[in-house]
């Protein structure tokens, strides 16, 4: 015997409820809940709970008596992306890319398809059409590619499919597309994405199938659903970046099978996404040396450091309220900044607008560029530029201290030579 049930579910973070409220107590949103209609199944309870169950003790191992393999990953000879993985894709395992639309999130996942083109592949697009796919790979210039390609969003067809075709990689675009006809809510709902991501980890799992799966973001720049998928798949990746810059930044937010740290950086062109092999170089190719405002600092990105160019632009304020404005940094982070230079060196700019560049349209969020950001903001003021050569490195504490960054001896040390306290008091002077 069945019966229908109902519940209010946030469609933010994926909070349930019996009834409707306006807002959402796991996240804080306003008018998020929406009703969606689950099916359940019950039975009547036998009377003898304590009913003999016929275990299974074939999957119950010591860890001793499991049988080691090397791993085996799947290479996409892409290095950027196989830097942000760890050396590559996991058979079984199931991967969640996020970001933006259009920032180049199908584009990766034709590239990758193009580049494993050897292997059997499975492209499932619910929101293009056979004809779109290929035209994409002509212009992105590909020759005749041999990857499947699937336009269905019915998960029991493309179980189907799966089940039939046996393909080492499954590209699904998007996750938000795909349905379940045991779930009578709309496609894109948090019972779907749940209920259709659970079946894709089962089939990754039984048949060692790796998995990508396309997710959208809200409006806060998350990926739809964050409760949900990224808590049940193995790793998320995001992309990000400006739709005005040429850049793109593909950062690992969880990864089961490698360090969270890598990064990796490509160049949106005609052709597709181009690796930057020296993110350093490009980022700081356009700079003009010697020009007030302009600093450079580091960031680390896992094994290897990023030049990055810090741009400050205080000018006279036409308003009441001065505006603060930051653009790849943290604007309460800026606020801090702003605190500290005012009580600590007399730096009044409580009539004045400030604005904060990184230049490439990246995001940094670790405190090592606070002394680059402050150096930027006290060159524009004074209009004095900065010496060209300095590299400035190190976090700014609320009592106006300096304290220098961890890595900077590790990493830095080689080919730089230094004092972060002297450099920096010498640049004020």
């Amino acid at each position: 015997m069945s019966k229908i049930i109902s519940s209010y579910i946030c469609q933010n973070c994926g909070q349930s409820s019996s009834k409707w409220i306006g807002k959402c107590p796991g996240c804080g949103e306003w008018n998020t809940m929406v009703e969606e209609v689950v099916a359940s199944n019950y039975r009547k309870t036998s009377r003898n709970p304590r009913k003999k169950i016929d275990l299974n003790l074939t999957n119950l191992k010591k860890v001793s008596d499991i049988s080691g393999i090397d791993e085996q990953r799947i290479t996409t000879s892409i290095e950027e992306l196989d830097r942000v993985l760890g050396s590559g894709l996991v058979p079984g395992s199931v991967v969640l890319v996020g970001g933006d639309p259009g920032i180049g999130k199908s584009t990766l996942m034709v590239q990758i398809a193009n580049k494993l083109k050897q292997r059997n592949i499975l492209y499932v697009t619910g929101e293009e059409s056979q004809l779109q796919i290929k035209m994409r790979c002509q212009r992105l210039g590909f020759g005749e590619d041999e990857f499947y390609v699937l336009t269905e969003t019915n998960l029991e067809i493309i179980a189907a499919v799966v089940d039939k075709l046996e393909p080492e990689i499954v590209i699904v675009d998007s996750i938000q597309t795909v349905y379940t006809d045991i779930i009578d809510s709309s496609p894109g709902s948090i019972s779907q994405l749940r209920e259709c991501t659970s079946a894709f980890i089962k089939i990754a799992k039984a048949k060692s199938v790796c998995f990508l799966l396309v997710g959208h973001i809200t409006k806060e720049g998350l990926i739809a659903g964050p409760k949900v998928l990224e808590h049940m798949v193995d790793t998320v990746l995001q992309f990000e970046g400006e739709r005005t810059h040429i850049y793109r930044v593909l950062r690992a937010i969880k990864n089961r099978f490698g360090s969270t740290n890598e990064i990796g950086i490509f160049e949106m062109t005609g052709n597709g996404l181009n690796e930057v092999k020296n993110p350093s170089e490009v980022f700081l190719s356009n700079r003009n040396s010697g020009k007030p405002g302009s600093t450079v600092s580091a960031s680390m990105e896992g094994t290897r450091p990023i030049l990055i160019e810090v741009q400050a632009l205080v000018s006279s304020s036409g308003y009441s309220v001065p505006q603060r404005t930051a653009t790849g940094f943290d604007y309460k982070r800026l606020a801090i900044l702003l605190a500290v230079l005012e009580k600590k060196l007399g730096l009044f700019l409580s009539r004045y607008d400030v604005f904060v560049n990184i230049a490439g349209g990246i995001k940094i969020d670790e405190p090592s560029i606070d002394i680059a950001v402050a150096m930027s903001i006290l060159s524009s003021f004074r209009d004095a530029p900065v010496e060209p050569t300095t590299l400035l490195l190190g976090e700014i504490g609320l009592s106006g201290e300096i304290r220098t960054i961890g890595y900077a001896e590790k990493e830095f040390r080689r080919g730089l030579s230094w004092d972060l306290k002297k450099l920096f008091y010498h640049q004020i002077i």
